[in-house]
């Protein structure tokens, strides 16, 4: 894992948590997929520019707040894989949601 990649993964959490949609998308490449923590919920895998555009629009419209907490990066070769939480207020019926980013070691294959 290179610092030059913990340092990428650093802003774009920063951007996230910023809804900075122009910040965000400019770390990333033309062929960027994100398939969201809770994708089982809200039943989409967005790509690209466009996907990052409608994947911001949609947290404003479920979320009263949504925020990324770093705790720490772990080596998983070419893959950053940040440790941390996910903490969110949802919007409308205010349901909690506090849960933590450690199950990604497994699928990155980090033990």
């Amino acid at each position: 894992m290179s610092q030059e990649n913990v340092e990428v993964a650093t802003q774009a959490i920063d951007a996230f948590n910023g809804t900075d949609v122009d910040t965000f998308a400019a770390l990333t490449t033309s062929d960027f997929e994100w398939s969201p923590s809770m994708v089982a919920i809200e039943g989409e895998i967005y790509r690209g520019r466009n996907g990052i555009d409608r994947y911001f629009g949609s947290l404003g419209n479920a979320w009263e707040r949504f925020h990324i907490s770093r705790d720490r990066f772990r080596d998983a070769g070419d893959v950053v894989v940040m440790l941390g939480r996910l903490e969110g207020l949802g919007k409308g019926g205010g349901v909690p949601v506090d849960a933590s980013h450690a199950e990604a070691l497994r699928a990155a294959g980090v033990r």
